[in-house]
């Protein structure tokens, strides 16, 4: 591990040389400056873990450098020294942010217990904003409720590639989470700290959805009264999440191929060229490769956007995940009314896992915060789901009905064999993927698609 680094900071030329010369010996690595502006320059130029800085220096004084380290460089450790310390000198310096305030003249082993003290503060600092950064990379991600295994791979690649700059782009039908992703992927990412800006693409006409991303100048078109800042610029050093992008018209298409090509562009009636560091994930739940087909979409906007391609599955095809999303968006909800409900009825649960779910995951979160509302009793049972989810559920057991000339078994087979054929298609074959999802093992899977002539051979044909 390298020695510390300390700039020490005295106008006093003999001072400074000998404490620069007893600190070295200490085994730390010393700069010195007898000026708070050449010490202003030296903390710009360079990383310190901490500054010693006399109070009365020539110009601005050790208080005015204080200051300027708050405000610049927050994390660094300032102990000031004083030949005139009164007794309330200390506790005023601390207000300030001082780390320490030490007396001359100032004696050795008290100011090695200052550094000590500093450099282990410095220390404990670096170690929680590590801790800071990993937990908020874990609740990024526990903020996605899934056990399923194609759900589990898409969150390998989101720690692979959040931490870059690769464009994404979210695939699945309405309501699947894709808005959800682009922000777990934003917090994963070391941008988290800067901007998540998210545009709904879809939700404007091309000319308003170009001042929207890209601004306008006052005068550039009617109404437009007033300077304006575009998405993209709000986005720089963070993130922009272009939702609905298969909406996108022609000439919209081009705009935004240029951007993502050159984090370049110019707002509406202006020729002043903008640049921004901006990472994109865009979203849709169109077929994008079949629009190109068909020449509604650019082939090379497409191969532009599709560097980094997450699918996510409808939730009919992960209903083991049903428990864990419900007791998510359950807990979640209940914050928001402050009552205490247990849960859900074993039967409220089997419905809701047997249930198609056309509006996905947003369905099933509108379903359960209104079940959370309409509740009088700790325990939410079947009457509280919506009509439709019970009517279906009616229809289903007219459906399994079989006839006299049928063994339960008999009857139960062709559901059987849909649901094993559709976790088959959804997991491309793994039979091991799909042993997984379906909570059996391998054997008793082989057994079963055997029983129910099951041929995987035929149906990749």
């Amino acid at each position: 591990m390298s020695s510390p680094r300390i700039l020490l900071v005295d106008d006093d030329q003999w001072l400074l040389e000998s404490m620069a010369t007893w600190l070295s010996e200490q085994n730390y690595r010393v700069s010195v400056c007898a000026t708070a502006a050449e010490a202003k320059h030296k903390l710009a130029a360079g990383e310190f873990d901490a500054c010693l800085t006399d109070v009365c220096l020539e110009g601005e004084d050790g208080f005015s450098l204080l200051r300027w380290c708050r405000s610049e460089k927050p994390d660094l450790s300032v102990i000031l020294m004083t030949g005139y310390a009164g007794p309330d000198s200390a506790v005023d310096a601390i207000k300030l942010g001082a780390f320490d305030l030490l007396t001359k003249p100032i004696i050795d082993q008290e100011l090695t217990v200052a550094l000590e003290r500093a450099m282990d503060h410095r220390k404990i600092e670096s170690e929680n904003a590590r801790l800071k950064t990993e937990l908020s990379r874990r609740a990024g991600l526990d903020t996605v409720f899934s056990h399923d295994p194609r759900m589990l791979r898409i969150f390998d690649v989101i720690e692979s590639v959040a931490d870059t700059r690769a464009t994404v782009l979210i695939t699945g039908e309405n309501g699947t989470g894709k808005s959800m992703i682009a922000r777990t992927i934003h917090r994963q990412s070391s941008r988290a700290q800067g901007p998540f800006v998210e545009v709904a693409c879809g939700a404007l006409p091309d000319n308003l959805l170009e001042s929207e991303l890209f601004g306008h100048k006052a005068g550039a078109f009617t109404g437009a009264n007033t300077d304006k800042i575009g998405k993209f610029a709000h986005a720089d050093t963070g993130t922009i999440f272009l939702d609905e992008i298969g909406t996108a018209t022609p000439a919209m298409q081009i705009k935004l191929l240029r951007v993502l090509q050159e984090f370049q562009f110019e707002p509406i009636g202006s020729n002043e060229t903008q640049s921004v560091d901006t990472r994109c994930i865009l979203a849709t739940n169109e077929d994008l490769e079949n629009a190109v087909q068909e020449g509604r979409f650019r082939q090379d906007l497409f191969y532009r956007i599709n560097v980094i391609h997450l699918e996510l599955p409808p939730l009919r095809e992960r209903s083991g995940d049903i428990p864990l999303l419900v007791e998510g968006f359950l807990k979640k909800a209940t914050r928001e009314v402050s009552r205490e409900i247990e849960g859900f009825s074993d039967e409220a649960l089997e419905i809701m896992m047997n249930y198609d779910w056309p509006g996905n995951i947003r369905e099933l979160e509108n379903v359960v915060q209104r079940a959370v509302l309409l509740t009088k009793s700790s325990k939410i049972g079947a009457d509280l789901l919506p009509p439709q989810m019970l009517r279906d559920l009616a229809g289903a057991r007219h459906y399994m009905t079989f006839s006299k000339d049928q063994t339960l078994r008999e009857a139960l087979e062709g559901p059987e064999r849909q649901i094993i054929l559709d976790v088959l298609r959804a997991n491309s074959f793994s039979r091991n993927l799909t042993a997984d999802q379906l909570g059996i093992n391998r054997t008793t899977l082989y057994k079963k698609m055997k029983r129910l002539g099951i041929d995987t051979a035929e149906l990749h044909d």
